[in-house]
Order: structure tokens, then sequence, then C-alpha cells
């Protein structure tokens, strides 16, 4: 058994070698066929593509299909892409459209306001943000205007839109505003359109809670939140914001002013109201000077002596 196994190895590897030998002369035959430049050689290849080419259409289907197969997965994966994309945009657009919806109600608002008739005597005067206290315990801003402009202890200012605080210290040349948001901060407020009379208590953080509440059963989330003018701290109508509410259920303030981007403050000059003495003063127009009108004792003596 030995013998014959060596002898069968002893057969094979010539064979083996035989057969590598004319495998590599058939392929630099046909090198040298597709090499040589004749007409004869030309026509010879022409019949030889002719006769082979379309019956291997069996051997590249599988790989036309690969071919195809790798299209239709790149395709698949830009349209996968594409899909993410438009997901993308979809959510920015419905965060825009929710911006657009509050800008235009503020707007309506806004236009509203325009057509209240203010206080001729409550004038204001710009002033630059200066510095900000840079502390997280007292929320103050220092502006450019002070006592040289006029400016006085208490006066309200804001940002354009919505109050920001009130002046508290006044120098030359500068003054230190307390914003709302301050632990000291307490402003009387009226919430609309229910009429709620309440009091913004910041506690250093964006969103001052409002306590006091007359009804928390008539006050809604996104209601209006105004100066109410009480204790004559700030003048009454002032825009403050709207009412928000947080996880725990507790009412809050979503300020109208943009505390982030503080940079032009209107400080409102308030010279006070008006002061009525007499009641009817109200409604009936002033005496021109140099009138008498005779007391209402004097016309009952003359009415019993007639």
């Amino acid at each position: 058994m030995a013998k014959d196994r060596a002898n069968g190895e002893d057969y094979t590897g010539p064979l083996k070698r035989l057969l590598l030998a004319l495998l590599i002369l058939c392929l630099v035959g046909l090198f040298l066929v597709w090499r040589v430049d004749s007409p004869r050689v030309e026509r010879f290849r022409a019949q030889v593509i002719d006769t082979v080419v379309p019956s291997f259409d069996w051997a590249m289907a599988p790989v036309t299909a690969t071919v195809k197969l790798l299209r239709d997965f790149r395709s698949y994966q830009n349209i996968y892409e594409q899909n993410q994309e438009l997901r993308r945009e979809l959510r920015q657009m419905t965060s825009w459209k929710e911006a657009a919806l509050q800008l235009e109600q503020e707007n309506a608002r806004l236009r509203d306001l325009n057509n209240v008739r203010l206080d001729p005597r409550l004038t204001y005067i710009t002033g630059v943000v200066l510095a900000d206290s840079g502390s997280p315990f007292r929320q103050t801003v220092l502006i450019n205007v002070g006592s040289r402009d006029g400016i006085v202890d208490g006066w309200a200012t804001m940002d354009g839109i919505g109050l920001v605080g009130r002046i508290s210290g006044v120098g030359d040349n500068t003054s230190r505003v307390i914003l709302l948001t301050d632990s000291t901060s307490r402003i009387p407020a009226t919430i609309q359109p229910s009429g709620q009379r309440a009091l913004i208590v910041g506690d250093n953080t964006a969103a001052p809670p409002i306590d006091f509440l007359e009804n928390p059963d008539l006050v809604r989330p996104g209601d209006r939140i105004v100066t109410s003018g009480d204790g004559d701290v700030f003048p009454p109508g002032l825009l403050i914001g709207q009412v928000a509410q947080d996880p725990g259920g507790r009412l809050r303030t979503r300020m109208a002013a943009d505390y982030e981007r503080l940079e032009f403050l209107r400080v409102l000059r308030d010279h006070g109201a008006r002061k009525v003495s007499q009641p009817s003063a109200l409604i009936l127009p002033d005496e021109p000077p140099g009138t008498n009108t005779p007391a209402p004792e004097a016309e009952a003596a003359e009415a019993g002596d007639g």
C-alpha cells in the first residue's frame, strides 16, 4: 500500500507541472495573439469575441445583479440621508412656526398698545448698558445716564418692549438698575384679562414666581402681566410678560424683555400722577378768573328769605 501511494505521488507531481506549463503557454499565446497588429489576427479576434462573449451572459448575470444591488443600496442610503435631513428641517420649521406665532401675537398686542393714549408727562431717555453685576446673587446692570440727565431713584427701565427693572443708585454719569429678577424686587402687577392682582417676586431666576394671587383659578398660562401702579412703584400698564407654569405647577413669569441681550435701556421719566383734591374737578371745568360762585349755604339763606 505504501508503494502504491508513493507511485501515485510520483505520477501526480509531473502531471501538475505539465498542466501548469500548458496553461502558461496558452496564456502567453493568447496574449501574443491579442497583441499582434494584423488584419487576419484582428478578424480572428473579432470571430472569437462574437462566438464566446454572447454565451457568457449567464456568467455575467450574477455580476450584473450585484452591481444593481449596490446601486440600489446607494440609492436607499441617499434616500435615508435625505429623509433624515428633511426630518431635521421639519423640526426646525416647527420651532420657527411656534416662534412666528408668538411674534404674531406679540405684534398684535403691540399694535393694540399703539392705539393707547399714554400720559404725556411720562417721557423717557435711552441709555447704553455698560456692564452687569456678574453675580448669581444680585441681578443689576449699569447704564451710562445719571444725575446730569435728570435720572431719579425708582424710575422704571424698559428694553423697548417689556419692563426690565428700576433705578437704584444714581451717579453723575451712570446709574445702577436692579432687574425684576433680583431677589430684592417686588412688583405689584395685574394679570389680564382676568384683572387679578398679584406680586412678581424676584428670586434670581429668569422666571420670577407670581405670589399673593387673589384667585389662581382665573389665571391661565399665556395671560398678559402688566404693572398695576399700586403703591406708586411703577406707572400702571407697563408690560412685564406672560404667565407660565413650571413643572411643579407654580405660576411664574415669562419675561417680555430679553435679559440675555440688554444693550439699550429706556428710562421712563415719571413726574408723578396728578393729585385730585376735589372729586368734582374730574368732571367740572375750571372756573374762569374773576367769577364768584355763591356758596351753597348762601343760596339756601336767600331761598328762605324769599
